[in-house]
């Protein structure tokens, strides 16, 4: 039985997936719904992933460093 650090983790790396598909960023608010706000920031904290403000949303894209 998988536990929750394991969910957490195939969660977060899930994400890093499908940012990485759709050329390194994202907007936040479509990944609201799907992903835990949770997940979002200990990547950010982490520092794996980065929010930008681009004057009509936040755009999270991956760290130029990661």
């Amino acid at each position: 039985m998988a536990n929750s650090t394991d969910n957490f983790d195939r969660r977060a790396n899930h994400l890093l997936r499908s940012i990485r598909l759709c050329g390194g960023c994202v907007l936040l608010h479509s990944l609201q719904c799907q992903i835990s706000n949770s997940v979002i920031q200990t990547l950010l904290d982490k520092e794996i992933v980065q929010v930008q403000n681009t004057g009509r949303g936040f755009l999270l894209e991956i760290a130029e460093d990661f």
